[in-house]
């Protein structure tokens, strides 16, 4: 779309505002109704999480990477813990990784179910919104059963996890796949196909591939663009070079590849191939003690680690730097939420206020990780 130059004015979209999934501030400057800047300022939620981290041991991190992305906060554990095993040369139990690959991938399905249906309620769909945050309670609730928490978990420690699975846990898992993926259908019935939901997200906010790699997008919105990179497959770690699953990309289908419907239909396609992850784990998972490994304390040699694992947003990485320490010296880590809104202002010129709420809905962002 083209940009109308005529005189424009500065609004502010938040920080305190439903539509901007946390605290964040949008600057938009506007001629009327038409966008032709967003700038987005960051910073509200002061986390200090990075520094926090250089100042407690390795493995009272965990808690802290938690609330970071607290929608997924196992793939949150789950990436720290791999990179201070490489970094230890750890090598986990298979139960352990098994048990690992199913709380993620189940927390994958809760991540996108909220992302979903919080995008249906940006577009003025709520039906869609109670009907993917009832089957996100019920991931809840099994993560409850397993460690106590719905939130934050703290559940993968390096070296293990913090509990085995409870008895009947498979069962509770199975019972709740087999609930589950009938229940795709019914999303797309109420809101993938809608005609209303269609006109509003196809062919807006489109991310031609070469714009989503250049800004550093990764995860379902540059597969979104096309783009077939998902870590798990791409430079695979833990065990799922085991599993037999799909990566689905944006196709263009209802308009432009890379649109805001893409993005969305990315997500739904993913769901099922995490519920057929599970199901393979579930079948082969071996017996064995879960603290087998666990390090009695954790003092990497000294050296460094950069690990990259596949978190519902995207390529979420950790690097430490070690001295010798029971505390890192440095602790970075890399957000996909910050990158994906770094790419705001290229796809929303052009475009009208209601849009620029879709387009920042399909990116799906959680500041906890991007203030982080």
């Amino acid at each position: 779309m083209g940009i109308v130059h005529g005189d424009l004015m500065t609004l502010n979209i938040g920080p305190q505002h439903p539509s901007t999934h946390g605290v964040l501030r949008l600057k938009v400057k506007t001629d009327g109704e038409i966008i032709s800047e967003v700038e987005p300022y960051i910073g509200y939620l002061h986390r200090c999480f990075e520094k926090h981290c250089e100042n407690v041991t390795y493995d009272q991190v965990i808690p802290y990477t938690d609330r970071c992305d607290y929608i997924a906060s196992m793939n949150n554990n789950f990436g720290y813990a791999v990179a201070v095993e490489e970094l230890m040369k750890i090598k986990v139990p298979e139960r352990v990784e098994y048990i690992r690959v199913i709380v993620a991938e189940l927390n994958r399905i809760a991540s996108h179910l909220l992302a979903l249906g919080t995008f249906g309620l940006d577009v003025g769909a709520f039906t869609p919104f109670l009907y993917m945050f009832r089957d996100r309670e019920r991931i809840l609730d099994i993560f409850e059963v397993l460690c106590g928490a719905r939130l934050l978990y703290n559940y993968i420690w390096v070296g293990g996890v913090s509990h085995d699975f409870p008895k009947e846990f498979v069962k509770i898992v199975y019972s709740f796949l087999d609930y589950f993926e009938p229940k795709i259908k019914e999303y797309n019935e109420i809101l993938t196909y809608n005609k209303i939901f269609i006109e509003r997200t196809a062919d807006v906010g489109v991310m031609p591939p070469e714009v989503a790699i250049s800004y550093g997008v990764s995860g379902p919105n540059l597969r979104g663009s096309g783009v077939q990179w998902d870590i798990r497959k791409n430079e695979t770690y833990s065990i799922y070079e085991k599993f037999d699953f799909d990566i689905p990309v944006g196709s263009g289908i209802m308009g432009t590849v890379g649109d805001c419907w893409d993005r969305y239909y990315v997500r739904m396609q993913e769901m099922p191939q995490s519920a057929k992850i599970i199901r393979q784990a579930l079948k082969a998972i071996p017996e064995g003690n879960v603290h087998q490994a666990l390090p009695k304390k954790i003092r990497p040699p000294k050296g460094f680690i950069y690990k990259r694992t596949e978190s519902p947003r995207g390529d979420l990485a950790y690097y430490i730097v070690s001295d010798g320490s029971p505390i890192p010296f440095r602790l970075k880590m890399r957000s996909p939420a910050f990158t994906a809104l770094s790419v705001l202002g290229e796809i929303s010129q052009g475009w009208m206020m209601s849009d620029v709420i879709a387009i920042l809905g399909s990116l799906d962002i959680v500041l906890g990780e991007i203030d982080r």
